[in-house]
């Protein structure tokens, strides 16, 4: 009899465990489906605004309307030529750094990773300072070789950390790449001249303003293809936090799981960097909030992370257009104004 109970006492505890983790997955399912809503409102929200304001209210008519004067047709202009291009490009930006800072924090199992770890964003610098003092610059040459750059140092880190065992020798060689990189771009830094340093310095402070619709052609369904390939390791993430050994006993791959997860990042973020430039600590930021809101199950914390970086950079992007109007700051600026006391507030909780 005793037993009997013993039983059905713990039947019951697993019953409402069970009650309790469908709860908590049905309420961190609401809180991504309130972040997708957020993220297109402040898609929409920033169309309107800028150095020109444009009414909300008449943002249907400006977009699907042919019968417009003469200043409607230029807000409609200026909407879908400039704004909507440049505001997409935001979210797709800060959703891809965010999303790539997220997958690489459980490939390190180590909470300050981030995109240029690895040494991917080093490498877009230096192709792109390569590109403005040898090249004489221009977008089109400097985007190609800001891609290059990304993954010939992406490929350096790869070739020169498989030799060793674990992320550490991948890490190490991501410090020595990073080290190299920014010593060449001293280096052409003070070769370069006074035209040749203003676009590299404007280049490193990042920036979303080349956003066009041709150029988001090519980068959307390429971030997209990255994302599909990634966004299935996020039980392999969730795992790869436990450690090695558990990874292993759990059926995969481990050394075939860090390669395809360094190679996947490398491609998803190098051609955005190679577009926008340098925009710092969205990566490092944004997972850790999302993190504090929806726990470490990464099944909601890559998408969380992807909403949440693109809803960062896209009123980051407002206020860079908007606080000196009709000037701009680089976007790259406010990131960090952002993410560098964030980051100092995280090594001193981390040290507690």
């Amino acid at each position: 009899m005793q037993r009997s109970l013993s039983v059905s006492k713990s039947m019951s505890q697993a019953v409402n465990i069970s009650i309790e983790l469908k709860h908590s997955r049905h309420k961190k399912n609401r809180v991504l489906i309130v972040l997708a809503l957020l993220t297109v409102l402040s898609l929409i929200l920033a169309m309107t605004q800028g150095s020109v304001k444009i009414p909300l209210g008449d943002l249907p008519r400006l977009l699907f309307s042919n019968d417009l004067s003469n200043q409607e047709l230029i807000y409609q202009r200026l909407l879908i030529n400039i704004r909507f291009p440049r505001v997409l490009l935001a979210a797709l930006a800060g959703g891809v750094l965010a999303f790539s800072g997220a997958s690489l924090q459980a490939l390190f199992r180590n909470p300050l990773a981030e995109p240029g770890l690895i040494g991917v964003s080093a490498g877009a610098s230096l192709g792109a300072v390569l590109s403005i003092v040898i090249l004489g610059g221009g977008f089109w040459v400097i985007a190609p070789m800001a891609f290059l750059g990304s993954l010939g140092a992406t490929l350096l880190a790869y070739l020169i950390g498989k030799r060793y065992g674990g992320v550490g020798g991948l890490l190490l060689a991501g410090i020595a790449i990073n080290a190299i990189a920014f010593s060449v771009i001293g280096l052409m830094t003070y070769l370069a001249t006074d035209t040749e340093l203003r676009d590299l310095t404007f280049w490193s402070m990042g920036s979303v303003a080349t956003g066009t619709w041709h150029l988001l052609f090519g980068l959307i369904p390429w971030s997209i293809l990255c994302l599909a390939f990634l966004w299935p390791q996020w039980r392999a993430m969730n795992v790869l936090l436990l450690g090695p050994q558990e990874v292993h006993h759990l059926g995969f791959d481990i050394k075939q799981l860090r390669w395809r997860m360094v190679i996947g990042v490398s491609l998803l973020i190098a051609p955005l960097v190679a577009v926008t430039g340098g925009i710092a600590f969205i990566g490092l930021v944004v997972p850790h909030i999302v993190r504090m809101l929806l726990g470490g199950n990464y099944r909601h914390v890559l998408p969380a992370s992807l909403f949440g970086g693109a809803m960062l950079l896209i009123w980051a992007d407002y206020f860079a257009r908007t606080m000196i109007a009709p000037a701009e700051l680089p976007v790259g600026l406010l990131t960090s104004m952002i993410g560098g006391p964030f980051f100092l507030w995280l090594l001193l909780k981390n040290r507690r």
